[in-house]
């Protein structure tokens, strides 16, 4: 069953946004972790990288596929998980944990779902699903 945390916000691109802290953490969902299999490459955005809300900043690779990581709102880059250069694959076992990809200070938010919104989208039953 796909999880889906109640106190975050999504995009389309299947990001997902904690906006808990100041910056905001961004990370790929476990529907987007789970379709990649298993991640072999993780590629971030610089630090200090100024980031557009749909545009691409990032890629990850899995023995699958690759796919564009799209900035899921408008911002600076303050950090990168370090971590997933020596193992990526945090991003599979870990996708709402330590397999987050980048902290930003957000400028503009852009088109973000609630976890009822992204669940119906993915056509999850909620809130039974969210952890």
């Amino acid at each position: 069953m796909m999880t889906v945390p109640a106190h975050l916000r999504y995009s389309a691109g299947h990001t997902w946004l904690d906006q808990t802290g100041d910056p905001v953490t961004v990370g790929l969902t476990k529907h987007a972790a789970d379709g990649m299999r298993y991640i072999v490459y993780v590629q971030l955005p610089d630090i200090g990288a100024e980031l557009t809300v749909g545009q691409p900043c990032g890629s990850v690779e899995s023995s699958k596929t690759a796919s564009d990581v799209d900035a899921p709102a408008s911002g600076v880059v303050l950090a990168v998980n370090a971590a997933l250069r020596a193992d990526p694959s945090l991003v599979n076992r870990d996708p709402f944990g330590a397999g987050w990809l980048f902290r930003i200070r957000v400028t503009d938010l852009g088109a973000t779902m609630t976890a009822e919104e992204y669940a119906k989208l993915m056509q999850v039953p909620f809130p039974d699903s969210v952890c």
